[in-house]
């Protein structure tokens, strides 16, 4: 069947955030012709006791599949006058559209009802101008030292210690058993005091316990924590047996201990490196929060809504298996997600159109130099590298990338941006 829209009524009615809703009428003439068609096709098709295959009367057909032929008949003729309608007026959805208040009688015209979602389309009136503070990414040397000190503790070792109370930092092992359940077995447990693996009064309690010990408490649970095995109620009693302890010792800060953490020659080397890591991710942080900042300013100079479905479907990827979760609690996700939803959808929808503005779109030659890049620091051929992004659909996100970084190098030039001193 082909429907030539020149031949329908149609109207378009624009809704809020982007919805628009087609109003449709298939004049009875057409949707009789293709009900006489549908019956041809199907009585050729038929074959019925008492009857030659292939020459079922049209008739018989109409009487015994009638309700069933004016279903597939209103699906197809609806179906493809709403796409004919949509090509003809150069109207590109971007959600399903929702077919309601379809009319019809035999005989009669055809009358139905498409609502759906387009693109919005986003005018920038100002996009410069701005007076922006980029964040600090200097580094201190407590900071410095605290990843030293994480790093000395990795290279540390645990030491059994029978003498005394444990204390914060040291590992313990320890039995727990429910005194109020009958029966119930001590079940076993590791960690480190301090660290917050534990409830509090658990941790104050084991304190007081020397190795080999074993005493009861009355312990309080808090409200959001569940203790495998234990009765319902705030307070339980529970046995705790104290097998273990450990400290850990940890190495002297010297140049032998740098050589045993990596590639470095000396202390003062190992703490450039790391002053170094710290400089490059406190760049990166900074830059990011000066994108977000512009973006922001950008955003409330030029105000516009988005489309419903372009929400949900951010939550939706969001969520990842949402068809896992409940109505209730889908729909609770929804609105705690929401305004992250807006905010990033809007985001999305402002660099792609600054890029489709001033050109600003990932060329080829941009996107061949940074698999290059990719490729040398790997020590992988440019083509595997290329093949590979390609087939685990990384490429649009590289392409993304450089496509975000020219716009935001774009709007920064349009700004005053202030440098911390």
């Amino acid at each position: 069947m082909s429907i030539d829209a020149a031949n329908l009524e149609v109207s378009l009615e624009e809704g809020e955030r982007w919805r628009r809703t087609l109003r449709i009428t298939v004049p009875s003439d057409l949707v009789e012709a293709e009900r006489q068609i549908a019956l041809k096709k199907l009585s050729s098709r038929l074959k019925l006791p008492g009857f030659r295959a292939g020459k079922v009367p049209r008739s018989v057909v109409e009487k015994r599949f009638g309700p069933a032929l004016e279903q597939e008949l209103l699906d197809r003729v609806v179906g493809e006058a709403y796409r004919e309608v949509l090509r003809e007026r150069a109207l590109r959805p971007i959600s399903e559209g929702e077919v309601h208040g379809v009319d019809y009688e035999p005989q009669a015209d055809l009358s139905f009802q498409v609502s759906f979602d387009v693109a919005p389309q986003v005018e920038l009136a100002r996009v410069g101008g701005f007076k922006v503070q980029r964040p600090t990414s200097a580094v201190g040397e407590e900071e410095v030292e605290k990843v030293l000190e994480r790093v000395r503790e990795q290279e540390g070792t645990w030491v059994p210690t029978e003498e005394g109370h444990p204390e914060e930092g040291d590992m313990v092992s320890v039995r727990i058993q429910q005194v109020e359940e009958e029966g119930a077995e001590p079940r076993p447990y590791e960690f480190t005091l301090g660290k917050g693996e534990a409830i509090p009064d658990v941790e104050n309690a084991i304190r007081t316990l020397e190795v080999g010990a074993s005493e009861e408490f009355a312990v309080s649970f808090p409200d959001d924590a569940s203790e495998e095995g234990a009765g319902e109620g705030p307070e339980q009693r529970l046995r705790i047996f104290l097998d273990a302890r450990k400290q850990l010792e940890l190495p002297e800060l010297d140049d032998t201990f740098a050589r045993s953490a990596g590639d470095f020659e000396s202390l003062d080397e190992l703490r450039a490196r790391i002053r170094e890591d710290l400089k490059a991710e406190a760049e990166r942080e900074s830059e990011a929060k000066l994108r977000g900042a512009l973006l922001e300013q950008v955003l409330a100079a030029n105000p516009f809504e988005i489309p419903e479905s372009m929400i949900d479907q951010y939550v939706r990827s969001t969520l990842g298996n949402p068809e896992d979760l409940s109505e209730e609690r889908l729909q609770e996700a929804k609105e705690q997600l929401r305004p992250r939803a807006v905010q990033g959808v809007k985001r999305f929808l402002v660099v792609d159109r600054l890029a489709e503005l001033h050109d600003l779109k990932a060329t080829e030659d941009e996107v061949d130099e940074r698999v290059e890049e990719i490729a040398g620091r790997s020590d992988s051929s440019p083509s595997d590298v290329y093949g590979r992004l390609q087939r685990s659909g990384q490429l649009d996100h590289l392409e993304r990338e450089i496509t975000e970084r020219k716009v935001f190098e774009f709007l920064k030039e349009q700004s005053t941006i202030d440098d911390p001193e």
